[in-house]
């Protein structure tokens, strides 16, 4: 259609990155996958990186694609990817060194070394996020610690999609919703942290400015749109970087007696909430307040998720075995039920390696039955989860006083049948599964309306309820999931 609107996002997953045309005709969204592309973090002398320069040559390479395939102008473009990595640039805006991977090893012992700095309910109160040693100031703090010259060196500090979005405009700012995920973020005052900062010895000159979803950083660069070969000069719109905060923004239907579950190689689950929580009790369950869209936050707990699944395959492809996922999934339907769980945030499930090996460790160790096969592996790997929502689902009612009557699943993991109806089950509630491109569809839909042609959120997710087909499970009641429950509980971390 000639009144069609056309934006692309790119979307940078742990495994995978991808650009996706999204199509706003004013009444449906649909949307199309130009170009794909690997993503995972490089090892360097036992160091975890990302690949900043050839994502970048991805992202041009996604640019250059919709200028082979399309003549429509493309109105905006927009990049998010996960939470808490950064690149630090100098004052000439160069970049110093490869960024690190969260996953790296060098923030071990660092949330004790901060809190012997400031006390844990200080750093709570101040920025509501959750304690993991993943987390932006724990990465900072590591540096900091050793003397890093990087430090000394740096002007300014940009997480991952802050920095993409500077090489397409040369703009440096630092969007919303993954700032607020750096834990040197003020969740009242909704500003950098600074003192905090100060305190643990990050300086604080390196944080830029602080831009909301939606926010026009710029025309691309007059330069990138020669290399690519595009039409016009599209606009740069910041959507939700943060993978999670888009993939909520278009969870169809979302209101407050539902919460989600935007489920891949993290499952975030949580309910929007108009203020953050930041009550002893949430600092106790450790549970973290996210920014979100349209002004709301996130009050959600993170789940290690289905990198167990991903890690287990990676170990069984090194042992020489490639199943594919419907294989595993096959083989986990005929495995015992509720027979043996893992706590999926124990230490030793976050790092990459022989996770099959450290799940049947788990099990020997806190007296269960150990998975010796394929099936039962991944359906261990399947019911923890499930049950681990639903600690999570009651944490949230206790934490909101708000009864959740629908769980409503997004990201890769609805595609999961298993999973969806573990869900179902061991929560007692019904579970909505879709959209499996929840977060390339929020950001396209942030930058649909800050483009004017959606008046707000609400009016996006009731336009991807009528876009797009959901799947539900109904819950089946079951005396052995609640059984399996008190099993369950006792060996969490």
């Amino acid at each position: 259609m000639s009144d069609t609107a056309q934006f692309l996002a790119f979307d940078l997953g742990a495994s995978g990155g991808r650009a996706l045309l999204g199509r706003w005709d004013g009444t449906r969204l649909d949307m199309e996958e130009i170009h794909r592309f690997e993503n995972g973090p490089i090892d360097v002398i036992g160091n975890l990186h990302w690949d900043a320069l050839r994502l970048w040559a991805e992202i041009k390479a996604g640019l250059a694609r919709y200028a082979a395939l399309h003549t429509t102008p493309l109105v905006s473009i927009g990049i998010d990817t996960w939470a808490v990595d950064y690149a630090l640039l100098d004052a000439k805006g160069r970049m110093l060194g490869n960024p690190y991977n969260y996953r790296d090893p060098r923030t071990n012992g660092m949330v004790d070394l901060v809190c012997a700095k400031v006390p844990r309910a200080e750093i709570f109160a101040e920025t509501g996020i959750q304690f993991m040693q993943i987390n932006t100031i724990y990465q900072l703090a590591s540096m900091v610690q050793i003397g890093d010259p990087q430090l000394a060196a740096a002007e300014t500090l940009l997480m991952m999609p802050d920095l993409f979005h500077y090489w397409l405009t040369g703009r440096r700012a630092a969007e919303y919703t993954n700032a607020t995920s750096t834990q040197l973020f003020s969740c009242h005052h909704r500003r950098w942290a600074t003192e905090l900062a100060e305190r643990i010895g990050i300086p604080s000159r390196l944080l830029p400015e602080v831009v909301g979803p939606g926010t026009l950083l710029g025309p691309l660069l007059a330069s990138i749109v020669a290399e690519t070969g595009l039409r016009n000069t599209p606009a740069v719109i910041v959507p939700a970087t943060h993978d999670t905060a888009s993939a909520v923004a278009a969870v169809p239907d979302l209101d407050a007696s539902s919460a989600y579950i935007s489920s891949g190689t993290w499952s975030l689950m949580g309910v929007e909430v108009p203020e953050p929580i930041v009550s002893a009790r949430a600092l106790a369950l450790n549970f973290t307040n996210e920014g979100g869209v349209g002004g709301m936050i996130r009050l959600l707990k993170n789940i290690n998720g289905l990198w167990l699944l991903q890690e287990c395959r990676r170990q069984w492809r090194r042992e020489g075995h490639d199943y594919s996922w419907d294989s595993m999934l096959a083989q986990a339907e005929q495995a015992t039920p509720l027979r043996s769980f893992i706590d999926p945030d124990a230490p030793e499930f976050m790092r990459p390696g022989d996770l099959p090996g450290a799940m049947r460790d788990f099990c020997r160790t806190t007296g269960q039955p150990i998975p010796d096969d394929v099936g039962a592996l991944v359906r261990c790997c399947l019911e923890s989860l499930a049950l681990k929502y639903r600690w999570v689902l009651a944490a949230i009612q206790e934490l909101t006083g708000q009864a959740i009557t629908t769980i409503r699943v997004v990201g890769g993991g609805s595609r999961n049948r298993q999973l969806c109806q573990m869900t179902a089950d061991a929560c007692g509630r019904v579970v909505v599964a879709g959209p499996v491109e929840a977060t390339a569809l929020g950001n396209i839909m942030v930058q649909a309306i800050a483009a004017g042609m959606l008046p707000d959120i609400a009016a996006g997710r009731r336009a991807l309820a009528q876009s797009l087909t959901l799947e539900h499970y109904q819950p089946h009641h079951n005396a052995d999931w609640d059984a399996a429950y008190v099993r369950f509980m006792r060996v969490l971390v």
